[in-house]
């Protein structure tokens, strides 16, 4: 297995929340918390390091019991990470209406942060920049995008616009002028150059009713959600009819989904054991009952 590049902490828990927790009640034991993190390569010291950083943040939660204490994500963890998780296995575009969605801004330079923060969280949302201020999509994400500005606090300082069409000129050239189109298409060669021939070992493991053991199987199911995730942030999923020739976006997704598929039942069997208390008590049940 090839060397995998260093990933901050805090990028690792979000994850592990939004793949692995969340599905199960949303909250785990921070003994259960530090013995997957172990698993993924993040020391003790640095997971509770970073837990603590996060909590102050506001992002994350704990909750005593007794001596023992949940970790879950507050209401603002839970918004980031709905966003990333839609963004994540949301269907490829085919059909296409043939309209644009704008999204313009003016934030004074006293704004500056927030106007960063706006920008961060467009990107994620699949627009692009236009022009200064200017920002577009292909897909009509005004809902997300409402959501997106009351949670930042700047629904003043922005208007949005819908169904527009482009009056003279090509949407082709429109999307190469605002999204690298060929450096991500490389990034998905990468990926599928790391990740098909693992995931074509996997399958054929199986068939011989062999495969990894259920620990592995949780490792390989994050690492490969881990490397996925960030797609969303540069990849608008644009519609069939705006992708250039040899587009590797769709077949990215297609080992991303069917390698999950793979491991996903044994990788289950071992979260499940992970998350339950050393005195056998669930953390759902703890949860249902509070």
């Amino acid at each position: 297995m090839s060397k995998r590049p260093p990933v901050r902490t805090q990028f690792v828990i979000f994850v592990l929340f939004g793949d692995t927790i969340g599905p199960r009640g949303g909250c785990a034991w921070t003994s259960s918390l530090l013995k997957l993190l172990n698993l993924l390569g993040v020391s003790e010291r640095a997971a509770r390091s970073t837990l603590s950083r996060m909590r102050r943040k506001g992002w994350l939660k704990p909750e005593r019991d007794g001596r023992r204490s949940l970790y879950s994500l507050t209401s603002r963890g839970q918004r980031l990470l709905a966003e990333g998780g839609q963004r994540i296995f949301e269907p490829r575009t085919a059909d296409w209406a043939g309209q644009w969605h704008m999204v313009t801004y003016s934030l004074p330079e006293s704004k500056r942060k927030l106007r960063n923060d706006l920008r961060k969280r467009l990107t994620w949302l699949g627009y692009a920049r236009l022009a200064p201020g200017t920002w577009i999509s292909a897909h009509d994400r005004r809902t997300d995008v409402e959501q997106m500005l009351d949670d930042l606090g700047v629904r003043d300082y922005v208007q949005l616009f819908s169904g527009l069409r482009l009056a003279n000129g090509d949407d082709r050239e429109l999307v190469e002028r605002c999204w690298d189109l060929r450096e991500l298409n490389r990034q998905y060669a990468r990926f599928l150059a790391r990740w098909e021939p693992e995931y074509e070992k996997c399958a054929q493991a199986l068939v011989r009713g062999e495969g990894p053991p259920s620990a592995q199987c949780f490792v390989q199911r994050f690492w490969i959600t881990q490397e996925y995730s960030p797609f969303p942030r540069i990849d608008p999923n644009l519609p069939a009819p705006l992708l250039p020739e040899g587009w590797l976006g769709e077949k990215a997704t297609r080992v991303f989904n069917a390698y999950r598929g793979l491991l996903s039942e044994r990788a289950n069997e071992f979260v499940e054991t992970a998350l339950s208390s050393p005195n056998g008590r669930s953390h759902r049940a703890l949860k249902e009952r509070r």
